[in-house]
């Protein structure tokens, strides 16, 4: 019995001591030798794993980056999104390489139909998924390159820089926004566009992208994009181009002098974080206004809308020159239209 347990245990052991020193010899031979700097660079990173560095995670673009920095001794074409310049320049001290900064970007909505600009023609029951309402319908509006507002982007979006808003059903996107792009990916109708932030984070932008001629498009949605080209016309900087009946602002052309916002009939460029427009010298437009005015071929005292937005001249700096009062009535009460009434019969 013993020489049993002697024999079982020493094939036991010679069996696992052949097998280790074959797994050492071959472990030796298809040994990789990494470069222990891509452990230095992945620490550096936020570790977001957003894939908005166009590779599959933190650990990817640091190998990345390594072997870039390696062969070629410059990180041309890489960066990380989520971190930013700070970033880039911490992993480029780790390298021991300089860094250009780069442009923060922000994801831009090119879309203002929704519920207000592009009132539902039909209504929509299925699935709440963007990407299967896309392959099923136009949209609820008729609009067949608008917003679904079904909220893919919202779900993809990991940093919660975008939500939607109830009044709208259109994406909102905050200053919590890294531009990783992932909402971008997720919209299957690429109404999101990641564009740089802009100085004071101003932004100018055509917010459609609508390719139907005037007609279908002006139907569909009141703010579309109609290729009209009077924005090109304006434009000195060749920041506009037009193709497909549809108008696009280059952000790195646009000097943001806001002359096609102004020029814009369908009110489709967007301009963000401007200050107030300056009233021009010599002219002060009023408000319209809504007051009740007695008419001479009428009875009775009626409510209308007043236009005053005429230009009023300005005569002197200082001095405004005085339009005519509207006289302001109200309405008779019952009593006062009864003794009245009485007057006239006697």
């Amino acid at each position: 019995m013993n020489d049993v347990v002697i024999y079982a245990v020493a094939s036991l052991g010679i069996i696992g001591t052949a097998a280790a020193v074959i797994l050492y010899f071959v472990a030796q031979q298809f040994k990789v030798i990494e470069d222990p700097r891509i452990d230095e660079v992945e620490e550096a990173l936020p570790s977001a794993n957003c894939g908005g560095c166009g590779f599959a995670g933190c650990r990817a673009f640091a190998e990345a980056t390594v072997n870039q920095g390696e062969k070629s001794g410059n990180l041309e074409g890489l960066n990380c999104p989520v971190g930013g310049n700070d970033v880039m320049a911490d992993v480029a001290k780790i390298l021991g390489l300089e860094v250009e900064e780069q442009d923060p970007l922000i994801a831009v909505i090119r879309c203002n139909g929704g519920k207000i600009n592009s009132p539902g023609k039909v209504v929509y029951e299925g699935a709440t998924n963007c990407t299967f309402a896309h392959n099923l319908f136009g949209g609820e509006g008729g609009c067949p390159f608008g917003c679904l507002g079904l909220g893919d982007c919202v779900v993809a979006c990991n940093f919660d820089a975008i939500h939607m808003n109830p009044e709208t059903d259109l994406p909102v996107v905050n200053d919590k926004c890294v531009a990783c792009g992932a909402c971008v990916e997720a919209c299957p109708r690429d109404i999101i566009e990641l564009r740089p932030k802009g100085k004071k984070e101003r932004r100018i932008f055509v917010s459609c992208i609508n390719q139907e001629k005037g007609g279908p498009a002006k139907k569909n949605c009141a703010v579309a994009c109609i290729g009209c080209g009077q924005c090109f016309k304006v434009c000195k900087f060749d920041a506009i181009t037009i193709e497909n009946n549809l108008a696009y602002i280059d952000p790195f052309k646009c000097k943001l002098c806001r002359k096609c916002v102004e020029v814009c009939p369908t009110n489709a460029i967007h301009e963000l974080n401007f200050p107030p427009r300056k009233i021009k010298t010599g002219e002060t437009p009023a408000p319209k206004k809504t007051m009740a005015v007695r008419h001479p071929e009428k009875e009775k005292v009626v409510t209308e809308n007043i236009d005053l937005t005429e230009k009023v001249k300005v005569e002197k700096p200082g001095t405004v020159k005085e339009t005519p009062p509207i006289e302001k009535v109200r309405e008779s009460t019952p009593e006062e239209n009864k003794s009245s009434e009485g007057k006239n019969e006697d």
